[in-house]
C-alpha cells in the first residue's frame, strides 16, 4: 500500500521540482487546516521568496522564527531576505549561525557568507574566509570565490581564473558571474576591445533569445491609452503620503540617488523592492487591466495599495517618514502608480544613453528578464521608449515628479538633491552629499561605485567603445544633450 504524501513533503517536493507556484498553493492549503504549523509557515516563506512575494515571505519567516528561533532552515531564509534588503550584518549573523550548526545547510551558509562579504566590498574579511578549510570548497561556487581572491591580488591571473569559471560546465548563472566579472576587470584595465569581445561571448552563451515585441507592444499600448480622454488611468485608491518611486532605466544613476537621499533622516531607501511588481502582476492577471480599468472594483486597488505600503514600511529604516523605491519597473508602471498610489512622488534620472548602454551591456543582468541587455541597439530602442513614455505619463497622469539629468547631478549634487527634497516637502540636509558614508547595503551592480565620493568618473565612458555606436543613436543623444544644464 502506497504511503500517503504529507503536506510538508508535498511542499518540499514541489520546491525541489521548481514548481514554486504549486508549492505556494500547497502551503496555503496546509495553513488553512494547520494555521499554527511552523513547517507550513516555513514552506510558504520559501515559496513566497522564490515567487518574488518578498513582503509575504518576510511576514511568514518572522512568525516562523518567533515559534522556533534556532531553526537552521528558517535562519537561512531569514538571511536571504536580509541580504535582499541590504541588511548585511544581520544576514551574515544568520548565515554564521547556520554554518556553525554543521547541519544540512552548513555548506550553503558558508558559501553565502563568502559571497555576501565580496558583494559588500569587505575584501579583507572575504579573503580570510576564503582561505578557511571546509566542505564548502567542494561546491562549484567555490571556484568563483577562489577566482575572486586571485583577482584581488593579481588582476591578470584573476581574469584567466574568472574566464575558466565562465567556460566551465557549471550552471549558467555561475558561468555568467565569472564572465562578467572578467569583463569588468578588463574594462578597468583599459583593455576595452577584450572586454567588449568577452561580453559578447558571455551574452551569446548565457542570455536568452530576444523578442522585442514582448517589450514594445505593452509600451505602445500604454502610449495609446495615455492619449485617451478622459484620463484612462484615474486614481482608484486613497491618496498616499511619504511614497517615492524611481522612474528610470538601470545604470542611470539611480543607486547613487538612492544612497544620497537615504542619508536624509526622513527618507528610507528600500532598494529594488518587489511590491510594485506584485501590484502590476495582480492587475494584469485580472485580464481587465490595462484596457478596462473601470471594470475592476475600487476596493481591489485599495487592497493592492495596502499590501505595498505594509511591506515598504516594514523594510524602511527606523524613524523615516518616506520610502524611496528604486524598482526597475517604475518607468513602465506609471499608470499603475497613478491609479493605486495617487499622491506619490516620481523621480526620473536620465544619463547619456551611450554611457548607460555601455554599462548595461558590460554588466550582469537577469538574462531571461532583461534579455534586451545583450544588444546595443536593443538597449537603444528600450531607452527611446523610456524617454517617450515617462514625460508623456507625467503630463497626462498629473504625477508629482522631478526630472534630473545624471551629469547635472554629479556636477551640482546639492542643487539637484535639494530639488528632490523640496518635491518631497523636506528640508535640505548636508548628509545627502556624502553617499559614500551610507552604511546601508547597496546590493546592485553599482555597489562599488556608491562607496566612493560623488565623482564624474563614469561620464563619457562610452568613448572607450565608440565602435558600438552608429548614427541611429544621434537623435536620442541630441535630445539628452539638450536637457543638460551643466556642460
Amino acid at each position: 500500500m502506497a504511503v500517503r504524501e504529507t503536506p510538508v513533503a508535498k511542499i518540499n517536493r514541489l520546491l525541489q521540482a521548481g514548481d514554486n507556484v504549486g508549492a505556494l498553493q500547497a502551503a496555503n492549503e496546509f495553513l488553512k487546516t494547520s494555521p499554527s504549523s511552523f513547517l507550513a509557515r516555513l514552506g510558504r516563506a520559501r515559496a513566497n521568496m522564490r515567487t518574488g512575494n518578498y513582503v509575504e515571505a518576510e511576514s511568514d519567516i518572522a512568525l516562523a522564527l518567533k515559534s522556533s528561533p534556532n531553526d537552521e532552515d528558517a535562519r537561512l531564509v531569514r538571511a536571504n531576505l536580509d541580504l535582499r534588503l541590504g541588511r548585511t550584518d544581520e544576514c551574515l549573523s544568520n548565515l554564521r549561525f547556520v554554518a556553525a550548526a554543521r547541519g544540512p545547510n552548513a555548506v550553503e551558509a558558508e558559501i553565502s557568507v563568502r559571497l555576501t562579504l565580496h558583494n559588500a566590498g569587505r575584501y579583507e574579511e572575504f579573503a580570510k574566509e576564503a582561505a578557511a578549510p571546509g566542505a564548502w570548497r567542494q561546491d562549484p561556487r567555490a571556484e568563483l570565490i577562489f577566482a575572486r581572491v586571485v583577482a584581488i591580488e593579481d588582476k591578470e591571473r584573476g581574469i584567466e581564473e574568472l574566464k575558466k569559471v565562465f567556460r566551465s560546465k557549471h550552471h549558467w548563472a555561475l558561468r555568467r558571474f565569472g564572465g562578467f566579472e572578467a569583463v569588468g576587470i578588463l574594462d578597468k584595465m583599459k583593455r576595452y576591445r577584450e572586454a567588449y569581445d568577452l561580453a559578447m561571448e558571455v551574452h551569446t552563451a548565457t542570455t536568452g533569445a530576444l523578442d522585442m515585441d514582448v517589450w514594445t507592444e505593452p509600451l505602445d499600448l500604454q502610449l495609446k491609452l495615455l492619449d485617451r480622454t478622459p484620463c484612462w488611468y484615474p486614481p482608484r485608491a486613497e491618496p498616499v503620503q511619504g511614497v517615492a518611486f524611481i522612474a528610470a532605466m538601470p545604470r542611470s544613476g539611480t543607486t547613487l540617488l538612492e544612497q544620497m537621499l537615504d542619508r536624509h533622516p526622513a527618507i528610507g531607501g528600500i532598494g529594488e523592492y518587489d511590491g510594485l511588481d506584485y501590484v502590476c502582476r495582480q492587475l494584469f492577471d485580472t485580464g481587465a487591466w490595462p484596457r478596462m480599468p473601470s471594470a475592476l472594483p475600487k476596493e481591489r486597488f485599495g487592497e493592492l495599495q495596502r499590501f505595498y505600503l505594509r511591506g515598504a514600511e516594514q523594510i524602511r529604516k527606523e524613524g523615516a517618514a518616506w520610502t524611496f523605491d528604486k524598482t526597475l519597473r517604475g518607468w513602465r508602471a506609471l499608470p499603475e502608480i497613478a491609479t493605486c498610489f495617487p499622491g506619490a512622488v516620481c523621480i526620473n534620472v536620465e544619463r547619456d544613453p551611450r554611457d548607460m548602454a555601455t554599462s548595461i551591456f558590460l554588466s550582469y543582468f537577469n538574462p531571461t528578464s532583461y534579455e534586451w541587455t545583450r544588444d546595443f541597439n536593443a538597449i537603444r530602442r528600450i531607452a527611446e521608449y523610456q524617454r517617450k513614455v515617462v514625460p508623456r505619463a507625467f503630463e497626462v497622469l498629473g504625477l508629482a515628479n522631478e526630472r534630473i539629468v545624471y551629469e547635472d547631478l554629479v556636477e551640482d549634487p546639492a542643487k539637484y538633491a535639494e530639488q528632490c527634497l523640496t518635491r518631497m516637502g523636506l528640508p535640505m540636509d548636508e548628509r545627502v552629499l556624502s553617499p559614500e558614508e551610507n552604511k546601508k547595503g547597496a546590493f546592485t551592480l553599482s555597489h562599488a561605485q556608491v562607496r566612493q565620493k560623488i565623482n564624474k568618473g563614469s561620464i563619457g565612458r562610452w568613448k572607450n567603445y565608440e565602435w558600438a555606436f552608429d548614427s541611429r543613436w544621434d537623435d536620442i543623444v541630441a535630445a539628452h544633450e539638450a536637457r543638460r544644464q551643466h556642460r
